[in-house]
């Protein structure tokens, strides 16, 4: 008969952030242990298996071949093989590669265990001195304008009024600027080179951080975990929800717009407007549809 092949575990571990110290036992152990290491970047992460003293199998797994990788890696799994997965630094799925493969395991029925360590935003999370009672997680602050002023409308109205997010050293002064030029009102706590020899985190206003990241000179310069709390009085009043879509558009045109494209635009343009575009877009049509 045979042999029936018991399916291996797929493991979510978590690697340092900056200090190789921070690896912890239980993590290394499991690395030492596992058939396939699946990595974001295999240079990258030879550098911390190099200092591990770990040789396992190392396959690539980014952003860019993660669907097609899954099925291999699936095959791998089923044949009774332990796959464990890491990115260059921190928690695998956390704005990282890891979630296909952990969606295609989970469906497969093979067991995932996530291994715990670094993750770069609950560290800053946890230095920041900011509300933790609740929190969200925002990954990349976007590149575009228009998702970034969408994401702080989002911010204003929310449940919680402290964010976590990314963002790269070449555009941290960007993402300042942004909310200087919206006279975005909240605090700030960029985290740089976090766990490494030079940590520094910059705290304070838009204004003032930005007065931090020019004293320093080479802000551009290492990782940058952000956490964001708005202000209780920046917060977006929530009675605009009572009103419809409809109502706020036929204010905008007895207030004088000429058009329903221009009550669209004035409604956006009041900052207590609760409605996205779209959904002014589709309350627009349905008010021509029933004038027509």
């Amino acid at each position: 008969m045979d042999e029936i092949k018991t399916p291996g575990v797929l493991y979510i571990v978590a690697t340092p952030i900056g200090n190789a110290g921070d690896m912890s036992p239980r993590g290394t152990k499991i690395l030492e242990q596992a058939d396939i290491i699946a990595a974001e970047d295999t240079r990258r992460s030879m550098v911390l298996l190099n200092k591990l003293g770990i040789r396992n199998k190392l396959v690539s797994n980014h952003k860019f071949n993660e669907h097609g990788r899954a099925g291999v890696f699936i095959r791998e799994l089923q044949a009774g093989k332990s796959v464990a997965v890491i990115t260059d630094a921190g928690t695998p799925c956390v704005s990282d590669p890891g979630s296909e493969l952990v969606n295609a395991a989970v469906a497969a029925g093979i067991r995932v265990v996530g291994v715990p360590g670094c993750c770069a935003a609950v560290t800053a999370l946890s230095v920041s001195g900011f509300d933790l009672r609740s929190f969200t997680f925002c990954g990349f602050f976007p590149r575009e304008n228009p998702e970034r002023k969408k994401l702080l409308e989002r911010m204003r109205r929310g449940d919680t009024r402290t964010f976590a997010l990314y963002e790269s050293p070449k555009r941290i002064m960007e993402l300042v600027d942004f909310l200087l030029e919206q006279e975005a009102r909240c605090r700030l706590c960029l985290c740089n080179d976090l766990t490494k020899l030079h940590e520094t985190c910059f705290r304070g206003t838009p204004a003032q951080v930005k007065e931090q990241l020019l004293a320093k000179g080479n802000y551009d310069k290492g990782e940058y975990a952000v956490v964001l709390e708005v202000e209780e009085d920046y917060v977006f009043n929530r009675e605009e929800h009572l009103v419809s879509p409809e109502a706020l558009l036929v204010d905008a045109l007895v207030a004088g717009a000429e058009n329903m494209k221009d009550a669209v635009a004035a409604v956006l343009a009041d900052e207590n407007n609760s409605y996205s575009k779209n959904e002014l877009k589709a309350a627009s049509l349905r008010l021509k549809k029933l004038f027509d």
